[in-house]
């Protein structure tokens, strides 16, 4: 008891210069950005400060490192006060340490509640190699081939995942998607353009972006997007967007991006694109969260199929996927959810935390009656500091039942049938 009482008087300095960080990024925050911002801070830093402070006498053998990297996540929530894309030095400096800090303190949350209780759990130094792991797959993407069919003949009655089926089309319908590539530290604009770069590269039909462009870092410049959208010039009117949810925070940002590179931005609007596997149909539904089915049915109402094509809706949050009207879509894409983020897709299961958490649709391939949905696990990500064990996604998609206008006509007739 006397040797915990000693580690806790040792941790005074510790835990009265992180209530003095806490209450300057607060304070700062307030006078000079927002009062949201600054209760977003209040309540993050507030359980780092004291996660971090309930496990710190675990890590006296590498007090420098630990105050070092605890340090970093009151400079990187300083530093958004102002927000802008900082250079890479700063990055490999702060914002990426400050991620792996962050995020290995909220994985320690067990050990915490430990140290409150008196007890010591071994093994706290898993939750930062977990973190470690989190950051190396942050920094990458696994680059797939998927192939997706339509018109399958299944029909399940409520949501489900669903199997790519087996059919292979002589000529399917070869889709890049683009989703949340969130434009900020662990998703540079030299890091995008590749991405970009290589979509090109891949030849498809058509490469479909599907929101969440930006972080709070790159909202102000549309000249950053824009550059990293800029290979995508090389494919005029094979490219389409849709918004998602963050990009209403900064929609004229986004706008002047898309619209600099030639990419068409569809808000509750669609355009027929003549394709070399036949003629689609792609419909943007724009990010509504109150009253979203009404939004979504009358869109779908105002906007019919077109005969002959296969209908393709982007829709950036799969959760609303459950209010489009029955077999109005041959195959809905969407993003939002980064692919669960935390999960072990990377070891072959398709379990996420996201799944657990909520009932809604994570990654993969999904079918309602005849509507199917694909959900991309992410180009980037937000939020929750990490991937772990949900790799971000670069796929080419390839649609099998779509080889001629006449099949794409076939599954159009058959959806609108069922």
């Amino acid at each position: 008891m006397l040797a915990r009482r000693a580690r806790m008087a040792d941790l005074t300095p510790f835990a009265l210069a992180s209530a003095g960080g806490w209450a300057l990024v607060v304070l700062l925050a307030a006078l000079l950005r927002s009062r949201a911002y600054a209760v977003f801070r209040a309540v993050t830093l507030g359980i780092h400060g004291l996660l971090a402070t309930a496990i710190a006498p675990r890590f006296e053998g590498m007090w420098p490192l630990f105050v070092y990297l605890h340090a970093t996540v009151y400079i990187q929530a300083l530093a958004l006060v102002r927000p802008r894309l900082r250079p890479l030095a700063y990055r490999v400096a702060v914002s990426l340490p400050a991620a792996f800090f962050s995020g290995g303190t909220l994985l320690a949350l067990p050990w915490a509640v430990a140290a409150w209780l008196g007890l010591e759990l071994p093994g706290v130094f898993l939750a930062y190699v977990g973190a470690g792991i989190g950051l190396y797959q942050s920094l990458r993407a696994r680059r797939d081939v998927v192939d997706v069919t339509v018109g399958d003949g299944a029909a399940p009655e409520s949501l489900r995942r669903h199997r790519a089926g087996d059919y292979r089309a002589p000529r399917p319908l070869s889709l890049v998607q683009i989703t949340d590539p969130h434009l900020g530290p662990f998703m540079s604009v030299k890091r995008l353009r590749r991405i970009c770069e290589r979509a090109v590269e891949r030849e498809p039909d058509l490469v479909l972006l599907t929101g969440d462009y930006l972080t709070m870092e790159s909202q102000v410049d549309p000249a950053l997007l824009g550059a990293a959208l800029a290979p995508l010039q090389q494919l005029p009117g094979r490219v389409f967007a849709c918004r998602g949810n963050h990009d209403h925070e900064a929609p004229d940002t986004v706008a002047e991006a898309l619209r600099a590179n030639g990419i068409r931005l569809l808000v509750d609007e669609a355009a027929l694109v003549e394709t070399r596997a036949g003629p689609v149909q792609v419909l943007g539904l724009d990010y509504v969260w109150r009253a979203r089915r009404r939004h979504i049915r009358e869109v779908c109402k105002n906007i019919p199929r077109q005969a002959g094509a296969f209908r393709l809706v982007l829709l950036h949050d799969p959760g609303a996927f459950k209010h489009l009207p029955s077999g109005d879509a041959d195959l809905v894409l969407s993003g939002h959810t980064h692919g669960g983020q935390v999960g072990l897709v990377s070891l072959g299961l398709p379990w996420t935390l996201l799944r657990l958490l909520m009932n809604a649709p994570d990654h993969g391939l999904w079918a309602r009656g005849t509507d199917r949905l694909y959900v991309h696990r992410g180009t980037g990500h937000y939020g929750f500091p990490l991937r772990l064990g949900v790799p971000a996604e670069e796929s080419l998609l390839r649609v099998h039942g779509t080889g001629s206008p006449a099949a794409a006509g076939e599954f159009a007739r058959a959806a609108t049938s069922s």
